[in-house]
């Protein structure tokens, strides 16, 4: 197996909605605003190759917004997915399965293209993987979270036929676990990744950089953001005690760390890396 983190770009968001309650005065040393109090965050994927399998985790935004979206979030960088794939020696054809770690534009936007004027899946040989109870509540959005889960992105997966959910009795592959957890928004799946003796956790939102790893910073666009602490918390604790990497998809600099526990007790980070390629067996 082989695990590599692919680059999709950066965009930006509020300095503010990212670190909620925590003051600017803290957070704007970690990640420095522009004039506009924005901030720039990457949207790092996962592709993971064993054997004939290459399986892909979350997709980034995509290029098929109109140009008013996107000035919201003002894209930029010169990596694509598609030019990341090709790097590594592949094409969209190539994937054989997509899991989206939820539904939100920035996590599966880059699942779905248009091509013709007409909304096709990106990968039309994979199966994407989501699971029931966070489909319907991406389709049936809360007035809070509606502008993250576009139809566009949704809607085509399922209609295409190559939708799969995931249950508690799935394997997607033997190496691959979920944690499901809520804080942030229902049922959001994040990848547990064995490698040998290694473990790799793709964090998605739940820690979405180094700049999050202390409990309290929790991002203001978490729907429960107490549940969120509570779970950062939980699976820190297991981090530490069995040496997981974490895998953080909006990190600009770093594509990974590990944890440690300080002399006092706390949960701190041990050391960060911006590897491309985490391990090979």
């Amino acid at each position: 197996m082989i695990i590599h983190t692919l680059d999709t770009g950066f965009f930006k968001l509020d300095g503010g909605a990212m670190f909620g309650v925590v003051p600017k005065s803290i957070w704007h040393k970690l990640n420095p605003p522009d004039a506009d109090n924005l901030c720039t965050w990457a949207m790092r994927c996962v592709l993971i190759e064993d054997g004939s399998r290459l399986m892909l985790i979350d997709t980034g935004f995509g290029d098929k917004q109109s140009d008013k979206f996107f000035s919201y979030y003002q894209p930029h960088g010169s990596a694509t997915l598609v030019n990341s794939l090709a790097k590594l020696g592949y094409c969209e054809n190539d994937i054989t399965d997509v899991i989206l770690t939820h539904l939100h534009f920035d996590h599966c936007g880059g699942a779905i293209k248009r091509e013709d004027n007409q909304l096709i899946p990106t990968f039309k040989n994979a199966k994407y993987w989501s699971n029931q109870k966070h489909w319907q509540w991406a389709t049936t959005p809360n007035a809070r979270e509606k502008a993250s889960f576009l139809v566009e992105n949704i809607l085509p997966i399922e209609q295409s036929g190559q939708l799969f959910f995931v249950d508690s009795t799935t394997i997607i592959h033997p190496d691959i676990s979920f944690i499901l957890v809520d804080g942030h928004t229902e049922q959001m799946m994040l990848p547990m990744i064995q490698q040998n003796e290694k473990k790799y956790l793709f964090m998605a939102d739940l820690c979405p950089s180094v700049a999050h790893v202390p409990l309290p910073f929790v991002m203001a666009y978490d729907t429960r953001p107490l549940l969120s602490l509570e779970e950062k918390s939980k699976i820190f604790n297991r981090c530490v005690e069995e040496e997981i990497t974490l895998i953080l998809e909006h990190d600009k600099d770093y594509a990974a760390a590990r944890l440690k526990r300080d002399e006092t007790g706390k949960i701190c980070v041990a050391d960060r890396s911006s590897f491309i390629t985490f391990a090979t067996a």
